[in-house]
């Protein structure tokens, strides 16, 4: 009987204090489903530290943090699971306030639905409004709007239709199929689970009954999906692909697509033996009939219907750091099992929702997050630190996997044994003023003499023909540094010993220029020259105007910069002069073998 009922997951949503927990604790006691334990602690939680002077505060059933707790607020996301005559039920309870709107969307990723609460006093704020734009945005299209707190203005008809009317006018614009309101009091209990005389001008559904009745579109259904996480091979004798069915059902002697090749599921794995099909949801090991070449992250597709394959898309970014999202800068998008470099075209601040155009470094199969929520969303990843930074969902492809690289008869080997020596970044960084381009200068006047094939790139001279668009915000910034790396790398690939004398502010953009190259053809060099000593020297007086206001976001005045950790080369320039430092750096150059 119990795995005969459906399973409804929702969240419950909006702004700090509209009483999301209180919710969710009443409707596990009217519902009683509440053991004698529970209540038992319940109760005397509420009268230590409960909000309602002794008497049972039902947020405490869900806040289970101290912090959460002492604060009177919900922090974390919690998960609650319980179930009626009708239906199962997993409930996650997110936070309202701003600071933890990333809680919020690790809780309506995998909801259902939504209960968005509001105060009935308050109206519609802008919390309530994020939260329903994000769950708008993750594809939950029912909702109920439980206008709470009622009793505060007397069960007014009036107040709650105001609101009602005021909700409405906002979610015009966003894509929900069904929106239902319920004038409730959660502290009350008023319209929770049963109705109440309280409020006998209301006929509609209860919130329990609008949770037990509420009708979710299957996306179980369509053509089969089923995501490679391992390539499974204990011996020479067994090769199969261990996954999960994302969509569809799979069955044996189904024609599956992986990439260019089509084949036949010939068996489907299971450590209970084979199975004649697996449908959405099973964790299972696939034999094809043929052999072949798929990996992580690749997927075995319904070959009459199979996902697209792409690398730039229009998707809905919402960014969950503090640290903005810089256009250009590069990301790692997490995406199925496989994890991508990623860009951005457009600058997000934290908690903002918006629509850009994104690009990855490689393709990447997919379908729109309205079609499929595992291969139509993804995360993304600070490259240095592996944090999470924000979340997509795909709208759909700019263009098509069409790109091909082109195979050239003269090649890099052919050019670097022309040349007669190996090619390299030496990538030079520091303030203004520390003597990068001096020194620069000095290191290919050398390599010149001794005919080595070299190149200068200067920060100053570049931004008088490449780079001349940029500014220098944050943004023009990694920009700027970002087509200098894809130059550096050409070079490289040219065959030159490649010296790059730039500010380079930032760590990111940096490493990217070491990852364009191969692990032995990029040499960081950090100048390092204090800032009281850099701006003593001010050879070009923008420290002068720095201080004046007249320059703005000037590295170490009003922009920071951020000093190499492990660099191969560091030059303390208050020990060294310009011609000592540059023979530091030819020394290091031909212990490198590069000349």
């Amino acid at each position: 009987m119990e795995l005969q009922r459906s399973l409804l997951r929702f969240i419950t949503c909006g702004s700090v204090d509209d009483g999301k927990s209180t919710l969710i604790g009443r409707l596990l006691y009217e519902s009683k489903l509440l053991y004698a334990d529970h209540l038992a602690a319940l109760e005397a939680d509420s009268r230590r530290v409960g909000t309602r002077g002794g008497e049972l505060d039902f947020a405490l059933l869900v806040d289970g943090l101290a912090a959460e707790r002492e604060q009177g607020i919900t922090i974390d996301v919690a998960y609650r699971f319980f179930a009626t005559e009708a239906r199962r039920f997993i409930v996650a309870d997110t936070p309202g306030h701003e600071q933890y709107t990333r809680n919020m969307v690790t809780g309506a990723s995998t909801a259902d639905a939504a209960v968005i609460l509001l105060d009935a006093r308050k109206g519609v704020l802008s919390q309530t409004r994020r939260h329903a734009r994000i769950v708008s945005l993750l594809g939950i299209r029912h909702i109920a709007v439980a206008v709470n707190k009622l009793d505060l203005l007397g069960y007014s008809q009036d107040a709650f239709e105001k609101v009602k009317a005021e909700f409405a006018a906002f979610a015009a614009e966003l894509d929900f199929a069904e929106i239902t309101c319920v004038p409730m009091s959660a502290t009350e209990g008023v319209n929770v689970v049963g109705h109440s005389e309280l409020t006998p001008w209301y006929d509609g559904k209860t919130l329990l009954q609008w949770l037990e009745s509420v009708v979710i579109e299957a996306e179980g259904d369509g053509p089969s999906r089923f995501l490679v996480q391992w390539v499974n091979r204990p011996d020479a004798s067994f090769r199969g692909f261990s996954g999960r069915v994302l969509r569809g059902t799979l069955r044996q002697g189904d024609e599956v697509r992986a990439g260019e090749r089509t084949s036949t599921v010939e068996r489907i794995v299971t450590m209970d033996g084979d199975l004649a099909e697996a449908p959405k949801g099973s964790s299972v090991t696939v034999v094809l009939a043929d052999d072949v070449d798929a990996s992580r992250g690749d997927v075995l597709a319904a070959a009459e219907d199979p996902p697209g394959v792409a690398d730039a898309f229009q998707a809905k970014l919402v960014w969950l750091n503090e640290n903005g999202l810089l256009p250009g800068r590069q990301y790692l998008a997490k995406i199925g099992a496989r994890t991508v470099g990623f860009t951005a075209t457009k600058a997000l601040q934290l908690n903002e929702i918006g629509t850009d155009s994104v690009h990855f470094e490689a393709p990447v199969p997919f379908e729109s997050y309205r079609t499929n929520r595992d291969l139509g969303s993804f995360v993304v990843l600070d490259r240095l630190t592996n944090a999470t930074v924000g979340a997509g969902m795909i709208d759909f492809a700019l263009r098509s996997s069409n790109l091909r690289w082109q195979t050239l008869t003269v090649d890099k080997q052919a050019r670097i044994s022309r040349n007669g020596h190996r090619p390299c970044v030496v990538w030079l960084t520091g303030l203004s003023g520390a003597g990068k381009s001096t020194i620069a200068d000095l290191v290919e006047k050398a390599l010149h003499s001794a005919g080595r094939h070299t190149f200068l790139l200067d920060g100053d001279n570049v931004r008088h023909g490449l780079n001349k668009d940029l500014g220098f915000s944050d943004a023009d910034r990694v920009e700027n540094i970002r087509r200098i790396a894809e130059v550096a790398a050409l070079m490289v690939d040219a065959g030159l010993i490649v010296l790059v004398s730039f500010i380079s502010p930032f760590r990111a953009e940096r490493a990217l220029a070491r990852e364009l190259v191969a692990e032995n053809e990029f040499c960081e060099v950090f100048v390092d020259t204090p800032l009281a000593v850099a701006e003593q020297r001010d050879p070009k007086g923008l420290y002068a105007r720095a201080r004046r206001g007249e320059l703005a976001n000037f590295t170490g005045i009003d922009s920071p910069y951020e000093p190499p950790e492990n660099p191969e080369i560091r030059l303390d320039t208050t020990a060294l002069s310009p011609a000592q430092a540059a023979s530091a750096v030819v020394a290091r150059l031909r212990s490198l073998g590069v000349c």
